[in-house]
């Protein structure tokens, strides 16, 4: 009989700790993609680079991003790269394919030959995640509308991204 109890007993403590391995598993996700800018500059253009992005749940619904983007390109025949830093809240329904939306906060930096400036930016957007397999998924697409005032002008910029979401 104690026997049995004390095999009852470890298997419940085994079965508590996987569960407990497995919500600790959903706190952090890590993106990294490919991203495509439509940069509403004066003339406009288009530039290509990547976007990198970590996110804390504090439930399964909700948590804090960082997100970090850098794209480069030729705008009117001048090597432009734009940088942002950007923070905020983000929202997701947790499934296997997981729509989320985020609202971020923070910088953006223009860089051309012979000069650079950095501004406020935000962005509103959202996407949609698939599982792959289990702590790993496709990011299938994010759309952001990405404000920036680089000067006395407000820029409306769209972004688009897709890669590899890591769960831990």
């Amino acid at each position: 009989m104690l026997r049995k109890l004390s095999l009852l007993l470890g298997l419940f403590f085994l079965i508590s700790l996987s569960a407990h391995a497995q919500a600790i598993t959903d706190k952090v996700e890590l993106f990294g993609g490919y991203s495509y800018l439509h940069l509403d500059s004066s003339p406009a253009g288009n530039l290509n680079g990547w976007e990198l992005s970590g996110q804390y749940k504090v439930t399964n619904w909700l948590g804090g991003v960082a997100d970090f983007s850098g794209d480069y390109g030729t705008v009117a025949g001048v090597n432009t790269h734009f940088h942002t830093f950007l923070f905020g809240p983000q929202v997701s329904w947790p499934a296997r394919v997981s729509p989320f939306a985020h609202v971020l906060f923070g910088g953006a930096h223009l860089g051309v030959p012979g000069g650079s400036d950095t501004a406020f930016a935000s962005a509103i957007g959202g996407g949609i995640d698939t599982r792959i397999a289990h702590g790993l998924s496709w990011r299938i697409i994010q759309g952001d509308y990405l404000i920036t005032r680089f000067g006395s002008t407000t820029q409306n910029n769209a972004r688009i991204s897709t890669g590899i979401v890591v769960r831990f």
